[in-house]
This record gives C-alpha cells, structure tokens and sequence, in this order.
C-alpha cells in the first residue's frame, strides 16, 4: 500500500501543482471563461489516461505467459526511467516551478488565447497521469494484494486532489524541496525494486540469462501472506531468492540515486575580506 500511495500522491500532487497555479492566476485575472477551458482539457487527459492504463492491463492479460513476462520487463523499465527522469527534473525545476507557470500564463493571456493555458494544463496532467498508469500498473503486477495496492494509489491522489485544491484556494502552503526530496526518496526504493523485479522476468521471457546464482535464500523470512512477504517483496522488490544479476541491476541503480535526491551542495561561503584597514589621520 505505502509504495502506490506515494505514487499517487507524488504524481498527483506533481499534476494537481500545475493546473492548481494555472487555474490561481486565472482566477486573480477575472477570467473564469478561461478557466473552465482549463478544467475540460484536465478533464480530457485524466480520460486518456485511463484509457491507456485498462489498454495495458487487457493486452497484459490477453498475452501468452512468456510474452506476459516480457511486457512486464518492458513495463518495469518504462516505469523506472519515468521515475529516474521525474526526480531529476523536479529536483531542478522545483523551486522555479510557480514563476515559470505564472510567466507562461500571463504570455498566453497577453496574445490574446487562453488556448495555451489549455494545452499547458492538459499535457501536465496527461504526462503525470501517463507516468501514474504505467508506474502503478508495473507497482501492481509486482505486488501480494491488488486490494491494498489500489487502495493506497486511490488515497494518495485523493491527498494531492485536496492539497491541490488547498493551493488553489491560497490556504495551503508546502516546503516543495523537501516534499519532493523525501517522497523522491521513497519512489527510488520503489523503483530499485522494480528494477530487480524487471531482471527477474526478463530472465523468465527468456531474454537474460546470465547472472542467474542465487546470492541468498529469504524463503523463509518472505514467506507468502507474512508481514514480512508484504515489505520484501511487495515494497522493496526483492525476490525469496534474490540471483546476482537482479541483486546487481538493485544496488546499482539505488546507491546513485539516492545520493542524486538526497545530497546537497553547501552553500558557498562568503568571501574574506582582503583590504587593509583604516587607520585614523589622527593615528
């Protein structure tokens, strides 16, 4: 449940950011005819991503069992490398995020078309949204109980819905940088466990077989219903008995992206002054 809930809740909080800036600044202007543009073209992607995210499960299910393995390696991969590229921008982007927007909303409200503040709007919640279907859908085939799973993604967009909302209104006010960096912190977990989930059925489609020595046995600490299987397997991704290529494709991608969201460059320090001091005249 944890790992869909932070997916929901990052990326609907990364969409929910966007349109709830857009539709302010709208707001402030007067221009509510804008705004409900705004909210159709919100609309219109949220439907498209549905679409894609049952498109990808029915085509999952409608494959043969090694042709099934191999989509989910593809999914997984597709999934880490949205995730990879969503950290890396917001960790650069995230404090100019609300300025940039407001430029780009008040150029488009100047030429004269609000058509723009549409596309912007759409094409963030589709790119979240599209991100959210195929990070979940990868969370989901991975995971011991689809109930919890749905119920933790369902929860965390509900949260970003209403603190999006909460922006909007102007009554909400977040630390970014550090929602960022430890919701970051989370998805990488998530996502090193996906990618050792992506080596382990990329060698059951048959397309990688090497490194294939079991490294440990966890069957007895991850066992099937257990607490235990839930956090391992479910969370972390690591299978009960975890081989060298997917203990290896885990820690490579984990150790340097934790260090990318989770380290800070000091601050330069001041100058020292050099210039030679004042002496009085009358020294």
């Amino acid at each position: 449940m944890l790992p869909t809930f932070v997916i929901g809740l990052r990326e609907g909080l990364e969409a929910a950011l966007v349109v709830g800036i857009i539709a302010a600044f709208l707001a402030r202007q007067g221009r509510r005819d804008a705004l409900r543009q705004v909210w159709l073209g919100v609309g219109a992607a949220v439907v498209l991503c549905l679409g894609v995210g049952f498109a990808l499960h029915a085509l999952e299910r409608s494959l043969p069992q090694q042709a099934q393995e191999g989509l989910e390696t593809v999914i997984g991969l597709l999934a880490v490398a949205m995730v990879t590229w969503m950290i890396v921008w917001m960790r650069r982007n995230a404090r100019r995020l609300k300025g940039g927007l407001e430029a780009a909303a008040a150029a488009a409200l100047d030429s004269g078309s609000a058509r723009a503040l549409v596309v912007m709007a759409f094409l963030a919640v589709l790119r979240e949204g599209f991100e959210t279907a195929v990070f979940l859908l990868s969370v989901f085939q991975s995971s011991t109980n689809a109930t919890a799973a749905s119920g933790g993604a369902l929860l965390g967009i509900a949260v970003s819905l209403a603190i999006g909302y909460g922006i909007y209104r102007g009554g909400v006010r977040i630390n970014l940088q550090r929602f960022f960096t430890a919701t970051g912190a989370v998805l990488v977990v998530v996502a090193a466990g996906l990618l050792m989930t992506a080596a382990h059925t990329a060698h059951e489609a048959g397309w990688v077989n090497v490194g294939q020595q079991a490294v440990a046995d966890l069957s007895g600490v991850v066992a099937p219903g257990t607490a235990q299987a839930a956090l391992v397997t479910g969370v972390l991704g690591i299978q009960p008995r975890p081989t060298l290529i997917e203990v290896l494709a885990w820690a490579l991608y984990l150790v340097p992206m934790l260090l990318v969201v989770l380290w800070r460059p000091r601050a330069p320090r001041p100058a020292r002054s050099t210039a030679t001091p004042r002496v009085p005249a009358d020294a």
